[in-house]
């Protein structure tokens, strides 16, 4: 195997790869005498096949077989020789003209390797970099706010002798019909209701005030133009009601007894796991904000040439997305002030912030041995499968059976175990935060789209 250089430009490279017909031939010619021992053919004994008889009827798909595991690994080995990395898997050039002839055994198998190498950087020290780290203290207050929330949800009602109030709940029997016959999914023997929730067809609930246990009626209503079902849609239908009972609203009594019906052994319990939550939003919130931290602390500290292809593919990716954003919320980019070459000015710039801190990160990963395990993974992979109920066999067979598709949820596991070994080293100190301060750090990195 001979190979050539015949650019270097950067990051780019291409090399001219040739290898002897001649070699190829007694490659084949190995090839046929492994393959006669394995052959059944009518006439023959196993094993006593002649190879110019293999040759004849198996020699062209054999040298096709052939010339693709020689590419393969003449280009691996001559990355290897020159210890480079490429950005993106090699693309080959073998002239067409030529193939015809390679397999027929008539001419020396050329061909063209491009690709882009990753750049070499040097790895800064982490102690360098300063992170702020906004926390906020879960207040009692914030722990009761969101129990009283829970509260209104679980309001007990006692029977009442009056008539239907907004806010009281109706329990009912009713019957749907469209053009005077029953339809679907409209009927329930004991239907509760609070009046003035907004659960039901807009004008169903009005005309049940003013109702008592034992009153019957027929309401008109019509069901909204978008509604789901196709049938139904905008279409006037009635409803036969007997009221069962008229509840007026009480007031839940924060105790124990009150967590019991919720699952939960008491209003302790209850408390304690309100402000577990609490504290899981606003931590998510403040990894959010340390994270953006500390990828801006390194998109400073970097600045090196990009593998062009690895970006055009970034940038293809990121501007599919906006065209999709505006087609779905039927934008311009007069509407946005701006123009198209100006905003593909500006998201070429995040995709290159995307691509520098991907290489940094992936750098930082490969020389601290930072690994994802399979148990990582496999976790990961239930976490997605549980997102498609119904097919979870068809989701854990398509990513089992997609390494690109895996990788992608490698990706994000390997990203957040890099951050932290970074955060390890980098200065991080705490500082104390109000909710809405917290809630103003991460709408402006949003905002700020990278």
């Amino acid at each position: 195997m001979q190979v050539t250089e015949t650019l270097n430009e950067g990051l780019k490279r291409e090399l001219k790869i040739e290898i002897p017909a001649a070699d190829l031939a007694a490659k084949l010619d190995t090839y046929l005498d492994d393959m006669k021992s394995k052959v059944r053919i009518n006439g023959f004994r196993p094993g006593k096949v002649p190879v110019a008889h293999l040759k004849k009827m198996y020699g062209r798909q054999a040298m096709a077989e052939l010339l693709s595991n020689e590419i393969q690994a003449s280009t691996q080995k001559a990355l290897e020789d020159r210890s480079e990395r490429p950005a993106l898997t090699p693309s080959i050039d073998l002239p067409d003209e030529e193939a015809e002839k390679i397999l027929a055994g008539d001419a020396d198998l050329s061909f063209k390797m491009s690709y882009d190498v990753l750049p070499d950087f040097e790895i800064v020290d982490f102690k360098g970099i300063s992170i702020e780290r906004p926390v906020v203290e879960v207040a009692d207050a914030e722990v009761d706010e969101q129990i009283a929330e829970i509260a209104k949800n679980a309001t007990p009602f006692e029977a009442k002798d009056g008539a239907a109030e907004n806010g009281d709940q109706v329990t009912m029997s009713y019957l749907g019909k469209l053009d005077g016959e029953p339809f679907e999914g409209g009927a329930d023997e004991n239907g509760k209701l609070v009046l003035g929730s907004g659960r039901f067809i807009p004008g169903f609930e009005e005309q049940l005030v003013g109702l008592k246990a034992g009153d019957t009626k027929v309401i008109e209503v019509t069901f909204p133009e978008d509604y789901p079902a196709a049938h139904l849609a905008g279409k006037a239908v009635t409803f036969d009601i007997e009221v069962k009972e008229v509840g007026a609203p009480g007031e839940a009594k924060l105790d124990d007894e009150f967590a019991k019906n919720l699952g939960l052994e008491s209003l302790d319990k209850l408390k304690e796991i309100i402000r577990g939550q609490i504290e899981s939003q606003f931590g998510a919130m403040t990894r959010q904000r340390v994270k953006r931290q500390l990828l801006d602390a390194l998109d400073e500290h970097y600045s090196f040439e990009l593998p062009e292809a690895l970006l055009n593919g970034e940038f293809e990716n990121v501007w599919r997305q906006v065209e999709e954003d505006m087609k779905r919320n039927e934008k311009s980019f007069e509407d946005e002030g701006t123009t198209e070459d100006e905003a593909k000015a500006e998201y070429r710039k995040i995709a290159e912030r995307r691509v520098r801190l991907g290489l940094v990160l992936s750098e930082i990963g490969e020389k601290n041995n930072i690994q994802v395990t399979d148990e990582e993974m496999q976790r990961a992979l239930y976490d997605r499968v549980r997102q498609f109920p119904g097919q979870e066999q068809q989701v854990f067979e398509f990513y089992r059976n997609n390494q690109q598709a895996l990788a992608s949820l490698r990706a994000p596991i390997y990203e957040e175990k890099v951050v932290d070994f970074i955060l390890e080293l980098a200065k991080v100190t705490d500082k104390s935060v109000t909710k809405e301060e917290l809630e103003k750090l991460v709408a402006e990195d949003e905002d700020e789209k990278a």
